[in-house]
């Protein structure tokens, strides 16, 4: 399974971004799927997840009511909207998809990762 996470660049802060997450080889729809990101210098960190059938979402504490992950039907790719973001949003942003319909907060069980899109936002 081949993940491709894109939509990145350059924003402002207070502005809005929409990263999607497709899988170029092998549908993802029975697997919960994450976004993660890396800020320079720091440790990889979990953001969102969301579950197999989108009925379930998880977010972390710094993105709660800035960030929604979404995803459609089987053939649909897996978004991260993002508002009102922040200098400290700064990051790689990947997408991963776990073993299971459920997922977790944090990268056991993720087998999949994209290549990583870079967000930058500017003060």
């Amino acid at each position: 399974v081949q993940l491709q996470a894109s939509g990145g660049g350059l924003v402002q802060a207070g502005g809005s971004l929409r990263l999607s997450c497709v899988s170029s080889r092998y549908t993802f729809s029975n697997n919960a799927v994450a976004w993660f990101r890396q800020a320079p210098g720091k440790e990889r960190e979990f953001v969102a997840r969301i579950s197999w059938n989108g009925a379930t979402t998880s977010y972390a504490d710094f993105v709660k009511g800035r960030f929604t992950i979404s995803r459609g039907g089987a053939e649909s790719p897996v978004y991260l909207q993002m508002n009102s973001l922040k200098p400290e949003d700064t990051a790689v942003y990947y997408c991963a998809a776990h073993r299971g319909p459920i997922g977790a907060t944090d990268s056991n069980g993720y087998a999949y990762w994209g290549q990583g899109t870079l967000v930058t936002v500017s003060s």
